[in-house]
């Protein structure tokens, strides 16, 4: 495999789960890979020998820390933006730095490393952000910051899909329902909940999100642009 040989590629929240798949497709498929982790840096410095990747600590709560990660990077071939926290309990309850905290990683952290990434991206190259199908729907309570976080990111990628389209720049959500990561295993106590939401009634795999993300940014997904693209299992059907 090498279609992305000679590929520049910076992963925003690479180290564990569906970064770590993300970061090991685009390597395997001779990209130069670069990701960004927070506090697993044990985990991020495995990933980085196992790939040959580069990790760099940034934290994508800090906006002034992406945007120098993204600019001192140089021109990029792929942006992906994986990064993101989710907050659980009852709206009226919840501390309001908490809140504040989730949307600078989760809205304020993809835009700004979006634009700082088009400012020298060459034509043609490729925003991918991870949002969630949580985005579309909220089943249960106690999500409601998280859900308006990953709704946020669709207004993202329809504007600036419109604002970089001349230059042939595509930006695109993926939004995954499901799946089985150390934030949410398939074995773990919300499974059956889950699953009965679901047309297919397993946990998907961060292999097959990496997969529809490597999809977007190939060759086949030039016209794709300023859309949601959901992994699923029809979680949200």
């Amino acid at each position: 495999m090498a279609n992305f040989a000679g590929k520049k590629v910076l992963v925003l929240g690479g180290s564990r789960g569906i970064g770590a798949a993300i970061v090991r497709r685009f390597a395997a498929e001779g990209a130069r890979v670069t990701f960004t982790y927070s506090s697993s840096q044990d985990a991020a410095q495995a990933l980085a020998a196992e790939t040959g990747s580069t990790a760099q600590a940034t934290d994508s709560a800090d906006r002034d820390a992406v945007i120098a990660r993204v600019r001192d990077s140089g021109p990029l071939d792929v942006l992906v933006v994986n990064s993101g926290v989710a907050l659980f309990g009852d709206a009226l309850e919840q501390d309001p730095d908490a809140v504040d905290r989730l949307l600078r990683i989760n809205v304020q952290a993809p835009y700004h490393a979006a634009v700082e990434a088009a400012r020298q991206m060459p034509a043609g190259g490729r925003i991918i952000v991870i949002g969630s199908v949580n985005g579309d729907r909220m089943p249960v309570p106690g999500l409601a910051a998280y859900a308006v976080s990953k709704s946020a990111l669709q207004g993202l990628a329809r504007g600036l899909a419109r604002d970089f389209g001349p230059r042939g720049i595509t930006v695109n959500v993926v939004q995954p329902g499901p799946i089985d990561t150390d934030m949410n295993p398939a074995d773990g106590p919300l499974k059956e909940m889950m699953h009965s939401f679901m047309a297919i009634k397993r946990h998907g795999s961060a292999e097959e999100v990496a997969g529809m993300v490597a999809w977007l940014a190939g060759p086949e997904a030039g016209f794709v642009t300023g859309a949601m693209h959901t992994i699923d299992g029809a979680f949200g059907a």
